[in-house]
């Protein structure tokens, strides 16, 4: 042993600072206190963004606001033309049974209008969901493709041999009615004329004026067949009306004022380019307006009660 050391030896000599020089940590703390270092890479976790609730559909916005307005179906589909089944399927966004998106536009249109919704914008998410919004045909272009369409059916052999058959009975009829008026005339000339002095004075009464008589589209409307009558009110309205064997009964602009009327034994088909301006009256019914302003109706009448189908 060495007098004067340190049993320690250098260990001591190491862990004193020399003056003036900077203090060391042993290697054990300086390995428990260092940091790794953070890759380039590392990215922190972004927060979870909630999603979105997703918006009611066309349907549902308008049967709650119906049911907001407590409004039944039968309502809406008595204020609007709209029919009850037709009504349903478009709550439940069904367009299957509106025939066509123009229909369906304006369905959708006239059931918001009534249920205090707005229903141009319902119409234009409508398009957005659907292939965007039709283009622009005028009613005159709607005539002229169910005038195309209704010429190029087949013959209707059937009404001609009627007609045929009807030109027949009258030939017989006017030929009997010829005979029967010769022989009428000949017997007449063949009876001696009374003398002078045997005729007596023959009073003349004046035959008082026919009364005019107003036929009522209502009281006029027979029972098995179908009668329609338009009634142009409130402005003018193209139509096109068409009879059970596909022929043309009218088709062009019924000014106001005017009325026309239909009857066939089947049915009556019916295409109005302004519904809002013409009076529907139908098999002794009173049935209004054809519709809203500006819209065009398509429409069938069969004999019976209109209002039942």
């Amino acid at each position: 042993m060495t007098i004067g050391k340190s049993p320690l030896g250098d260990n001591r000599r190491s862990d004193t600072a020399a003056p003036g020089s900077a203090p060391t940590m042993s290697g054990s703390s300086a390995i428990g206190r260092r940091r790794p270092p953070v890759p380039a890479s590392f990215q922190p976790p972004a927060e979870a963004v909630p999603a979105a609730a997703p918006l009611p559909t066309i349907g549902r916005i308008l049967a709650s606001a119906r049911i907001d307005a407590a409004l039944t179906v039968d309502q809406v589909s008595s204020a609007t033309r709209v029919r009850v089944p037709i009504v349903h399927a478009i709550e439940e966004d069904d367009y299957s049974r509106c025939g066509g998106d123009f229909y369906a536009r304006g369905h959708i249109r006239a059931i918001a209008r009534y249920v205090g919704v707005d229903g141009d914008a319902l119409v234009a998410r409508y398009d957005a969901e659907h292939g965007g919004a039709p283009s622009s045909a005028r009613p005159a272009q709607i005539f002229e493709a169910e005038r195309i369409r209704t010429e190029r059916r087949r013959p209707n052999w059937t009404a001609a041999m009627v007609a045929a058959i009807v030109a027949v009975v009258a030939l017989i009829g006017f030929n009997l009615a010829s005979g029967r008026g010769a022989g009428h005339a000949e017997k007449v000339a063949s009876t001696p004329l009374p003398s002078r002095k045997a005729s007596a004075p023959v009073t003349v009464r004046p035959t008082p004026p026919a009364t005019p008589r107003t036929e009522s589209p209502i009281a006029a409307a027979p029972a098995d067949r179908v009668t329609v009558k338009l009634v142009a009110q409130n402005g003018d309205s193209w139509v096109s009306a068409i009879d059970s064997q596909g022929n043309t009964l009218f088709q062009k602009n019924l000014q106001s004022g005017e009325d026309q009327t239909f009857t066939d034994p089947r049915r009556i088909r019916l295409v109005l380019g302004n519904a809002g301006a013409v009076h529907l009256y139908v098999n002794g019914k009173d049935l209004g307006p054809a519709g809203p302003d500006g819209q065009v109706v398509r429409l069938t009448y069969t004999p019976g009660d209109p209002e039942a189908a």
